[in-house]
């Protein structure tokens, strides 16, 4: 087995099943330590030594470079694996293998953990052929939110990564907060130059009903606006513990949103699955339009997709309705306000 990709995949699945960050990059910079070295060279550098004193290589990353040098699947791996129930690479069925994008994602230009060149390596690896990269707007201070400067810095970068990827596009975006008083946190220019705007509550999520009704209503109004992001912000489970999921009006929100032309977005996180059941019925009656997406804060989460597509399935959802299912060049259209 090539050691460079074991050690990528179990980063992958270490970050699938949300293990600590520490962990999963410890094996993608051993990974980077030991990539572009000739089988060869690398089986030498491990007889001799020389591996074991190389920067990022530690204990584990080299027992895994070890096994897959002598040609069988780490041990690491293979135990993943088995819990996991599957390899990144294994094959998708049902909805998820009609997904052909991904609107939500996250880099360490806010609260990722890895590089945009990574999360964009690791969507194609997946078999993606859009993803955008949505990281956090300004206010959200917490999270690194990019300012408007920082931001058309990442665009350029955006432009320099998509020269190196042949079978993925990538889409300039961001997830710009939802402020008090429905604005979008970010400059109408900046926003006007993206490729997709998801807006999401952040603050406050305990408002009285009718606040966070109209707060909403403004966002959603808003014509930069394309996907209203994980809408009940609650948590159903995870390390940060649980949180109620808002109080609004649900039936005006989802009327609003079909109106406007503005996807629902089915987060695909374990500990969001929001919306709720009961929501993606009062969102689909009203004739909404849906993104499911992952919002991916590190490689493997990617793979949260299969979560999304299932409950969106369980729902009743069809696929036409999934904005996430269309070719990009109609998704761009739909964005832009053409199609």
């Amino acid at each position: 087995m090539d050691p460079v990709a074991a050690l990528e995949e179990i980063a992958f699945l270490l970050e699938r099943d949300r293990a600590s960050a520490y962990k999963s990059k410890a094996f993608r910079k051993a990974a980077d330590a030991i990539r572009g070295l000739e089988r060869d060279e690398l089986a030498a550098r491990a007889a001799d030594g020389r591996l074991r004193r190389t920067a990022g290589v530690g204990d584990s990353t080299f027992a895994v470079i070890e096994q897959a040098l002598a040609g069988g699947v780490p041990e690491r791996l293979a135990a993943l694996r088995a819990e996991a129930g599957l390899s990144p690479e294994g094959s998708v069925a049902g909805l998820r293998a009609e997904l052909r994008g991904d609107l939500h994602s996250h880099t360490e230009w806010s609260d990722g953990t890895t590089s945009l060149a990574v999360m964009a390596k690791a969507a194609e690896a997946q078999g993606l052929e859009y993803l955008a990269i949505t990281d956090h707007s300004p206010s959200l201070r917490v999270a690194n939110g990019l300012s408007a400067e920082r931001l058309a810095e990442q665009q350029e970068l955006i432009e320099v990564v998509q020269a190196g990827l042949p079978k993925l596009r990538l889409l300039a975006g961001i997830e710009v907060d939802i402020l008090l008083d429905g604005a979008l946190d970010q400059t109408p220019e900046m926003l006007g130059r993206l490729d997709v705007v998801v807006g999401s509550v952040h603050s406050k999520l305990r408002m009285e009903r009718a606040e966070m009704t109209g707060r909403m209503l403004r966002a959603i109004a808003d014509p930069q606006l394309n996907v209203l992001g994980h809408c009940t912000g609650r948590l159903v489970e995870g390390a940060r513990g649980t949180r109620p999921q808002s109080e609004f009006d649900a039936e005006a929100v989802f009327a609003a949103c079909a109106e406007h032309h503005v996807a629902v977005e089915i987060n695909s996180r374990p500990e969001r699955q929001d919306p709720p059941d009961e929501l993606i019925a009062i969102a689909l009656d009203a004739g909404c339009l849906f993104s499911i997406d992952s919002d991916a804060h590190a490689p493997g989460h990617l793979s949260f997709l299969e979560l999304g597509a299932a409950r969106a399935e369980a729902n009743g959802v069809p696929a036409d309705r999934i904005i996430t299912t269309w070719p990009v060049e109609r998704l761009l259209d739909w964005a832009s306000g053409r199609g």
